[in-house]
C-alpha cells in the first residue's frame, strides 16, 4: 500500500485520532500558564481555540474516511458561533469542503486499472492527473471524453472501507469533543446517521443510480443543473463537468444577487427533489455546489441520499402548518401522533410553541434574510442548558424515519445563512411541500 493511501488499521487512525483530545489539554495547560504570566483570559483563550481548530481539522483532512466527513457536516454549523469563536474555524472548515491531500499518481492509475481495465487511456483524449478536488473518501480529477465532452472522473481511495469503520468507532468516542463546535449540538446521533450513509456511498454504483435520477428530474430546468453520468464502476464514475463558481467562493466575497441566487436554488432543490426526484440531496456542504454562468446551480456528489418515493413527509408539512397558525394544539396533537412527543412525556402547547416560534420565522413572510446573527439566536436560545427552550428540546424525540430530513434541513439552513440569502421560502414550501399550503395557495 502506498504510504499515500487512507491508513487503513484501525490502531493507526485511532492513534490519530487520539492526538486531538490530548491537543486540547496540553494548550489548556499552555493557556493556564499564558495567564498566569499576565496576558487575559480572552487573549489566551482566541489564541488557542485558532490553536484547536487548525489541529482538529488538519487531522481530520488527512484522515480523509469518515473523520473529514465528520468534518464537513460540522461545517455548516460555524455559522451558529459566535464571530470570535467562528473566524478561527472558518478557514480550515472551507478547505475541508473541496480539499484535502491527493493521491499520488501511481495510486490513480491503479485504480483505473481495477475499475476500467488496463486500456482505459483509451476511453480519454486527456486525463489530468492532478486532482481537480479532494474529498473525504474519493478525488476528482478533469479529463476529456472520448467523444470530445469534458468530464470530471471520481476515483475513491484505496481502504476507504476500513478507514470508514475504523473512524466512527473511535470519533464516537470523542463525541464531546466535538460537539463544542456547536452550543446544544448532540453528536453522537449525527456519527450514526453518518455512518449508515457513507457506508452507502462506498458504492459508486448506487451513486450513479442517484445521480441519473437527479439528472433526469432536472433534465433543462433554468434553475438547477446536474451532470449527467457517463460511466461507472464500484469505486469510479465518470460525469459531465460542471464549470462554475464554488459556493465557498460566494460566501466568502460574493456578491447580494449571487448570495440569494445561490441561497434560493439551494432551497428549491431541498424542496422540489423529494417530488420530483424521490430523493433528497443528503450532502449539502458548500463543496457540492457551483454557481454557472447563466444562474442555474450546479449541484455534484449524489454520494448520499435520502429515498423518499412518495415525497417529503406530508406530515411534515401539516404540522409546519399548524405552528404558523398558532395552532398548539393542533400542532401537539400532531406531534403525539407521529412520534415527535413519547408518551408519559408532559408538554403543553404553550411550552413548543414557544420552542418552534422562531423555528419558523423564514416562512412567515414573503422573502426572509438568512444570517449567522440568525442562527447564532436560535443556538444560544436553544443551547442553554439552563433555558426552558433546550429543556424542552430534550424532551422531543426525533423519529428514525426523520433523523436524516432533519439533518439535512440543518445541514441546508446553515449553508444559507453563511451565505446570508434573501428567499422566498415561503412560496417554495407552498409550491413543494406536501400538507403544507392551504386550499388556493399551492
Amino acid at each position: 500500500m502506498s504510504e499515500r493511501d487512507i491508513p487503513q488499521r484501525g490502531i493507526t487512525r485511532t492513534a490519530k485520532l487520539a492526538t486531538l483530545p490530548l491537543g486540547v489539554a496540553g494548550r489548556a495547560t499552555l493557556g493556564l500558564g499564558k495567564r498566569i504570566t499576565g496576558r487575559s483570559a480572552e487573549e489566551v483563550a482566541a489564541e488557542l481555540q485558532a490553536r484547536t481548530a487548525q489541529q482538529l481539522f488538519t487531522v481530520l483532512g488527512e484522515l480523509k474516511g469518515g473523520a473529514m466527513k465528520l468534518g464537513q457536516a460540522l461545517s455548516v454549523f460555524e455559522a451558529a458561533l459566535p464571530e470570535e469563536s467562528a473566524a478561527p474555524y472558518r478557514e480550515a472548515l472551507t478547505k475541508l469542503q473541496e480539499a484535502a491531500p491527493p493521491m499520488p499518481a501511481e495510486t490513480v492509475h491503479r485504480v483505473l486499472d481495477e475499475q476500467f481495465g488496463r486500456r482505459w487511456p483509451e476511453r480519454f483524449a486527456e486525463f489530468d492527473e492532478r486532482p481537480a478536488a479532494a474529498a473525504s473518501i474519493g478525488q476528482v480529477h478533469r479529463a476529456v471524453w472520448a467523444d470530445g465532452r469534458e468530464v470530471a472522473v471520481k476515483l475513491q481511495y484505496p481502504g476507504a472501507g476500513p478507514a470508514l469503520i475504523a473512524d466512527f468507532t473511535q470519533l464516537s468516542r470523542l463525541a464531546r469533543l466535538f460537539s463544542r463546535m456547536s452550543p446544544g449540538l448532540d453528536v453522537k446521533p449525527l456519527l450514526a446517521e453518518l455512518r449508515e450513509r457513507v457506508m452507502e456511498e462506498l458504492d459508486y454504483t448506487l451513486e450513479a443510480q442517484s445521480q441519473r435520477a437527479f439528472a433526469a428530474a432536472y433534465a433543462g430546468d433554468p434553475d438547477i443543473a446536474v451532470p449527467r453520468v457517463v460511466a461507472s464502476a464500484p469505486k469510479a464514475m465518470v460525469t459531465e463537468w460542471l464549470e462554475g463558481t464554488a459556493l465557498s467562493r460566494i460566501i466568502a466575497d460574493g456578491t447580494p444577487a449571487q448570495r440569494d441566487a445561490a441561497g434560493t436554488r439551494i432551497a428549491l432543490l431541498h424542496y422540489s427533489a423529494p417530488a420530483r426526484a424521490g430523493l433528497l440531496h443528503a450532502d449539502p456542504h458548500p463543496g457540492n455546489f457551483r454557481l454557472l454562468a447563466d444562474g442555474r446551480l450546479g449541484v455534484v456528489d449524489f454520494g448520499a441520499v435520502a429515498h423518499l418515493p412518495g415525497g417529503s413527509p406530508e406530515p411534515l408539512g401539516r404540522l409546519t402548518r399548524l405552528a404558523l397558525d398558532d395552532d398548539g394544539d393542533g400542532v401537539v396533537a400532531l406531534m403525539r401522533e407521529q412520534g415527535f412527543i413519547r408518551p408519559g412525556i408532559d408538554l403543553d402547547a404553550a411550552q413548543v410553541m414557544n420552542y418552534l416560534g422562531p423555528i419558523l420565522d423564514p416562512l412567515r413572510s414573503p422573502t426572509f434574510t438568512f444570517s449567522r446573527d440568525w442562527m447564532r439566536a436560535q443556538a444560544a436560545r436553544l443551547g442553554d442548558p439552563r433555558s426552558e427552550e433546550a429543556r424542552v428540546g430534550r424532551l422531543f424525540n426525533l423519529p428514525p424515519s426523520y433523523l436524516l430530513i432533519h439533518r439535512v434541513t440543518l445541514g441546508s439552513i446553515g449553508v444559507l445563512c453563511q451565505l446570508g440569502a434573501t428567499a422566498p421560502f415561503r412560496s417554495l414550501a407552498q409550491r413543494w411541500q406536501p400538507g403544507f399550503a392551504k386550499e388556493g395557495e399551492r
